[in-house]
């Protein structure tokens, strides 16, 4: 008796449906289709590309920063430092290439910011890798005293007479489109930026040795170190990519407003955590994923977003991302502890 094929291609969509919504990935998007339709439900304008366009491009340095975190969490550690090390790569590489040429290529602007930022993360991957002190403290301390010597010894002052190089990045769009209200919405070649870095990371992660010794190392680090793996190496390593990634979103963020500013990006660090942590990596390590991160930087964004739109105050920003924090927290164990008891009730 042959099976009917219109059954066995149900039988399988509705097993990998079921799979990819008992993942933290698969919860991830549930909740931000749910709430794309609660806000589509409030205004339907919700529902138009310019608003997609939109929520892209308020998200793309959350993004950008949340990648390197999602590193660093993957390892098992933490970073609470990558703002700090952002806004100092951003506004030294304003300094130095305005002093030296201004005429140099916008990915000279992007090739400094992310060297600048790798030295910083050296600092974080030294501590934490080489003395091996706890990742919390340490990008913590860090973050202090980056945003101390950047103030105190780069300057307080706006660098705005930003070079034709970067003003005519930033004018650059890859679509630009009107809105319901008549305003136009773009999205910015900064865009790119953020596919790089997620494309470079995802692929590291799932295709080279060094990924499998990053989630080696979150997992279990004894165990790690027992199977003959650098483990203080690799956090170095890891520490210097994320600090990379952190330069390179402070550049981007430069871009995005056209200037640079050693007061911005304080206090983001809180909305790339929630971000990350709301995407399925667990802040024990050991998982953590570039499609969950970004799916998480989405539901943020959103949030953020919509807020503003139907006129909540901005401080409950705060109360609503720091409760994500602790859902995307508490969310990983409950599945592992619902699915352990579906496995010993079966049995």
């Amino acid at each position: 008796m042959t099976a009917d094929p219109a059954g066995k291609l149900m039988g399988n969509m509705t097993g990998i449906l079921t799979r990819t919504l008992r993942s933290p990935q698969g919860v991830v998007m549930a909740m931000a289709l749910a709430l794309a339709l609660f806000l589509g439900a409030l205004n339907p304008a919700f529902f138009s590309a310019a608003t997609l366009i939109d929520i892209t491009r308020n998200g793309l340095v959350t993004g950008i920063f949340a990648i390197g975190v999602m590193l660093v969490l993957c390892a098992g550690g933490i970073d609470v430092s990558c703002t700090a090390i952002g806004a100092f790569a951003m506004y030294a590489t304003a300094k130095l290439i305005m002093a030296i040429d201004p005429g140099l290529s916008i990915w000279a602007w992007f090739a400094m910011g992310a060297l600048i930022g790798a030295l910083l993360g050296l600092i974080n991957g030294t501590l934490v890798g080489g003395f091996g002190l706890n990742t919390l403290i340490v990008t913590l301390g860090t973050m202090s005293l980056i945003r101390g010597a950047l103030l105190t010894f780069l300057g307080t002052v706006y660098v705005t007479n930003m070079p034709r190089e970067v003003v005519s990045f930033a004018r650059s769009n890859i679509v630009r489109i009107e809105n319901e209200m008549g305003q136009m919405v773009s999205l910015p070649k900064a865009f790119w930026a953020l596919a790089a870095v997620s494309v470079l990371v995802g692929l590291i992660l799932r295709f080279t040795i060094f990924g499998r010794k990053v989630y080696a190392i979150g997992g279990s680090e004894e165990g790690a170190r027992r199977l003959g793996i650098n483990v203080a190496g690799v956090k170095v390593a890891v520490f210097v990519m994320a600090g990379a990634i952190a330069g390179i979103a402070g550049i981007t963020h430069m871009t995005l407003a056209r200037m640079a500013n050693p007061f911005d990006l304080v206090g983001q660090e809180l909305n790339v955590i929630a971000a990350v942590v709301l995407g399925g990596a667990r802040i024990t390590g050991g998982y953590g994923t570039v499609v969950g991160t970004m799916l998480g930087v989405l539901v943020i964004t959103m949030i953020n977003t919509s807020l503003l739109m139907v006129g909540v105050p901005s401080y409950w920003q705060k109360v609503v991302v720091g409760a994500l924090i602790i859902i995307g927290t508490a969310l990983p164990i409950a599945m592992e502890r619902w699915q352990a008891r579906s496995i010993r009730s079966r049995a």
